[in-house]
């Protein structure tokens, strides 16, 4: 009986400990987590020539696009993870993964689709842009919890905790051709594309924000 009590009370006690070190959110690289953005400074970001973003700002721990901004890139480089982040959008953005040249975003990278909520298709919100729309619009108008899952040729998306993208980019075996044998914009057939690059948000024009960037190595 004490053996028994030992191990439920041993239990409960790594479970509290847990929620608790979770919910003050200092957990990230015990669980395997790393901060990308700290809400503090831009350290690890850069522009896409690979200097200081300088058009970026901070304001209540968010990086948020001002005019002309640019797009913002993490200067290391990275292949299957999850990424985890935030984001208030009230127009076009987007957010790229394994981008191997951030000078040429569109042709080297996939762009995970951010704007305000709407109807789905390979453009809205949630979508893989131009090669597969999410399953629903799981978007708000407010701030949105998203999570890009990347290990091998399989992508995977959540919006506000629910799954809205599943894809196999081995599929995609023609440049400019999907699986379903509609038209799309990469030059390279996706099955040959990098499997590992930097990460972006993009500046299209519209005002945008992201918090709680991180990324835990997969």
């Amino acid at each position: 009986m004490d053996i028994v009590f030992d191990m439920l009370k041993q239990i409960i006690t790594i479970s509290l400990a847990d929620a608790f070190i979770g919910s003050v959110g200092i957990t990230a690289e015990e669980k395997g987590w790393v901060v990308l953005f700290d809400g503090k400074n831009f350290d690890g970001w850069m522009n896409p020539a690979g200097e200081k973003p300088e058009r970026w700002a901070i304001e209540d721990g968010a990086m948020v696009r001002k005019t002309k901004a640019g797009d913002i890139w993490t200067k290391k480089r990275y292949g299957d993870f999850v990424l985890a982040l935030e984001f208030q959008a009230q127009g076009n953005s987007g957010v790229f993964i394994r981008t191997d040249d951030p000078k040429d975003n569109v042709q080297t990278g996939i762009e995970i689709q951010v704007d305000k909520p709407g109807p789905p298709g390979k453009h809205s919100v949630g979508a893989v842009y131009d090669l597969q729309a999410p399953s629903k619009n799981a978007a708000t108008d407010g701030w949105n919890k998203m999570a890009i899952t990347a290990k091998g040729s399989v992508l995977k998306v959540e919006l506000n905790g629910e799954q809205i993208v599943e894809m196999n980019l081995d599929r995609w075996t023609e440049p400019e051709k999907s699986p379903d044998g509609t038209k799309n914009k990469f030059k390279t057939a996706l099955k040959d594309f990098k499997r590992e690059g930097h990460i972006g948000f993009q500046d299209h024009g519209a005002d945008v924000a992201y918090r709680n960037v991180r990324i835990k190595p997969l």
